[in-house]
């Protein structure tokens, strides 16, 4: 048995009460998509049902909701209400900001060659107005400040980058990463679908400019309901794209017709809303809120460090070699693991008909623990594997 146990607390035993899916799996698959929470489940049935009987007549109610949930992503992370849209996942928040910069031809971003597509993609896209890519090369896992600056020069506008790679679980320093961005004026936008969720952001105090995340991984949220943090100070450098009766000042005020856009990141929504998507999001980030979860909160970090520290215990003692830097600062709530001599696949789907839930990243195995999870899963984990 392992050295390491985890402490028990009636705030664990009350988030996995929470999440049905533990009757069923011992789910580590958070880094890829999350099952949703009880109370999540239960506010989407009862939208569907208010659908169903009362059409748009309750729509006024649905559009109170979408607010509590801007304030309760804001809360989370130190913003303003008004520094945060509601959009339909990381890939569109990134979109938003590389499609609405400035740019000039000559202009370059710079990003690391590891990246996940979505943080890749929006930015080579550019090339047709002249922006250059500049992916920065990773060795093995760590990622070295000094490369990024020195890949960045006076025409480096944008340094996009990932809170935790999702293929390698390193955690970035926000704040390194930030001064480096700004030393030579270029702006941070920051992809942070696989830290936001668990760890601590305060936004008043770590300057990025931008910030994208799905909420369907670390925030226990239905596919298609993400945010956008945009500074203050960057909205009106930021051209409004996908602009519709959302964007404007007089929204739904369909006879006035006057481009008065919203003083607010809101203006980048658009038009209809994912109503029940963001529904679900708004019960998964209270029962986080309620778990500590806050600019400053770091119970639920603490709390997946300990699950992941037991992990890498149990599987070491196991045979099974962690590719995954477990220094800190570094670590995260993503574990990548091989055990040699077996092929990922088929461990993977050995894991998944025993009811594990993990899955595989660049040749190698991966599991994501949430706060949720306990020694009773990662004792499945390891039986399974066995």
């Amino acid at each position: 048995m392992a050295t390491n146990s985890l402490p028990l607390s009636p705030v664990w035993d009350d988030f996995r009460a929470d999440m049905p899916v533990c009757e069923q799996w011992a789910y580590l698959d958070h880094a890829a998509v999350a099952p949703i929470p009880q109370s999540a489940q239960q506010a989407i049935h009862a939208w569907a049902d208010e659908a169903a009987s009362h059409g748009d007549t309750v729509w006024s109610g649905w559009a109170q909701r979408m607010e509590r949930v801007r304030v309760l992503a804001a809360s989370m992370i130190g913003a303003a209400a008004d520094e945060i849209a509601l959009v339909p996942n990381t890939t569109t928040g990134i979109s938003l900001v590389a499609e609405g910069l400035p740019w000039r031809a000559g202009d370059n971003v710079v990003i690391l060659a590891n990246e996940f597509p979505s943080n890749q993609y929006p930015w080579m896209n550019l090339a047709a107005r002249g922006v250059e890519t500049r992916r920065v090369s990773v060795d093995r896992v760590a990622i070295d400040p000094n490369r990024i600056a020195a890949a960045c020069d006076a025409r480096t506008r944008v340094v996009a980058i990932s809170w935790v790679g999702y293929a390698s679980g390193w955690r970035i320093d926000v704040d390194e990463i930030a001064e480096v961005a700004h030393a030579g004026g270029a702006l941070l936008m920051l992809d942070a679908i696989q830290g936001l969720g668990v760890f601590p952001l305060d936004v008043a105090l770590t300057p990025i400019d931008f910030l994208a995340a799905d909420g369907h991984k670390w925030m226990l949220g239905p596919e298609g309901a993400g945010l956008l943090y945009v500074r203050r100070e960057h909205l009106e450098r930021l051209r409004p794209l996908n602009v519709g009766w959302q964007s404007v000042v007089q929204g739904q005020d369909f006879s006035t017709i006057a481009l008065n856009l919203r003083p607010a990141a809101s203006r980048y929504e658009g038009g209809s809303q994912n109503m029940v998507g963001f529904t679900g999001l708004e019960a998964s980030l209270d029962l986080l809120a309620r778990c500590g979860l806050g600019p400053r909160g770091t119970a639920i970090a603490e709390r997946v460090l300990a699950v992941t520290d037991l992990a890498c215990e149990r599987l070491s003692q196991f045979g099974a070699q962690i590719h995954s830097d477990r220094s800190e600062p570094c670590r995260s709530g993503i574990v990548v693991f091989d055990v040699p001599g077996r092929d990922p696949v088929v461990l993977r789907n050995r894991c998944l008909q025993r009811g594990v839930a993990i899955n595989t990243r660049g040749g190698r195995l991966r599991i994501s623990p949430h706060a949720y999870n306990n020694e009773e899963d990662i004792d499945r984990l390891i039986d399974a594997l066995q």
